[in-house]
């Protein structure tokens, strides 16, 4: 049998060839304890897609209601409907948090929730349409696959209609959320209750052929092995070579606290940056992969930026989930912040937006310009 090392170096003259990785190369990778070459080949694929920079946006979220029929065991957000800590955000909350938003010239609002039963799709379709007649400029990227479906079956249409009627009230592109783990060896004991593998996909597919980009997760380090993890990545990029509509990958690290799975620990900081870098090499045909500060932590998210990560995500003001979770980084952490923190890691910071065109700002005011040239780009920062 080959040794480790002669693995690794089968599966670096693929990355330096530009060659795709097969599953077996990704549970070779998995199995690696070399977390530096991992590192390293995944810097590789990262300077060669986005070179050395890093890109952040400002942005706000919301999370329109708690409340949720489904009761999936890592999820400490949730609650039912007659518990002390359910709500409901009605019309002048959603306005209000709108009119922060753009007053502090964020450029996206993030909208996730749960799946509140007693509300008609209406009120989901009129949360991005008060945003939207709040603060016209600020991208909407609002509810993840979950959502639409549970949309779906609540409004008995389809998800092209539902789409297609939250697009006509604003929408802008959808969160990569409620992936989970596809396994259904794993998703079945989590949330096997919601979406399935084949209806999350379905979502995506249909958003993208409607014209809307979208992101993907992971949710990794609890009862997920090697196998579900390279086979969640492997079926992202299967539906990417279709459909070309994911911008980018975020690998979401466990946060076990106040969760039915409480029982399990953290991933460690050698997980989070395995990970991170296995997906980078896997996910050969997404354009970026997000390092999401605020479940990696700002040190970790820095780090991540050597090992397959080109973007950090936003100031992220009023984060509930992951926080409710036990996550103990800041609720926001500001632009200036930001860059210090790319800078520190060596890296250019580059204000995006949603879409990730080039945002230009002046004062609180800001332009979008034209999709992101890493080459282009490169080329003026180090005029």
């Amino acid at each position: 049998m080959p040794t480790e090392a002669g693995r690794l170096g089968a599966i670096r003259e693929k990355v330096e060839a530009g060659q795709r990785l097969s599953p077996e190369d990704g549970l070779a990778l998995e199995a690696s304890n070399d977390l530096f070459e991992l590192g390293e080949l995944a810097n590789l694929v990262r300077e060669r897609k986005n070179g050395n920079l890093a890109f952040y946006n400002v942005n706000t979220h919301i999370n329109p209601t708690n409340v949720c029929v489904y009761t999936c065991d890592f999820c400490a957000f949730r609650a039912d409907l007659n518990e002390p800590k359910a709500y409901v955000m009605d019309r002048a909350q959603i306005v209000e948090r709108a009119r922060q938003a753009s007053d502090r010239g964020a450029t996206e609002l993030h909208i996730v929730g749960g799946l509140h039963h007693k509300l008609p799709f209406s009120y989901y379709v009129d949360v991005v349409r008060w945003i939207k007649e709040t603060a016209p400029e600020i991208h909407v990227k609002a509810y993840t696959a979950v959502e639409i479906e549970f949309f779906s079956k609540i409004a008995r249409k389809t998800v092209e209609e539902i789409l297609r009627e939250l697009i006509d009230a604003g929408l802008g592109s959808l969160p990569g959320g409620g992936a989970e783990i596809f396994h259904p060896e794993v998703r079945e004991k989590i949330c096997g209750a919601k979406a399935s593998t084949e209806r999350w996909l379905d979502v995506h597919r249909t958003a993208h052929r409607l014209g809307l980009h979208s992101n993907a997760t992971m949710l990794y380090g609890h009862i997920d092995g090697p196998i579900h993890r390279i086979d969640h990545l492997v079926r992202l990029r299967e539906l990417q070579d279709e459909t070309g509509g994911f911008q980018t990958f975020i690998p979401l690290a466990f946060h076990p606290e106040n969760s039915e799975m409480d029982d399990i620990p953290r991933p460690s900081g050698v997980m989070d940056l395995k990970t991170m870098a296995i997906s980078r090499l896997m996910l050969d045909n997404f354009p970026h992969i997000k390092a999401y500060w605020v479940m990696l932590g700002l040190k970790t998210a820095q780090v991540a930026l050597s090992f397959g990560a080109d973007d950090i995500d936003g100031t992220v003001v009023h984060e509930k989930i992951y926080h409710e979770a036990g996550a103990d980084t800041p609720q926001e952490i500001t632009t200036a912040e930001i860059r210090r923190f790319i800078q520190e890691a060596g890296r250019v910071p580059i204000e995006r937006d949603t879409l990730y065109r080039e945002i230009t700002r002046d004062g609180q005011s800001w332009h979008a310009g034209k999709k992101i040239d890493a080459s282009r780009l490169l080329q003026i920062v180090q005029a």
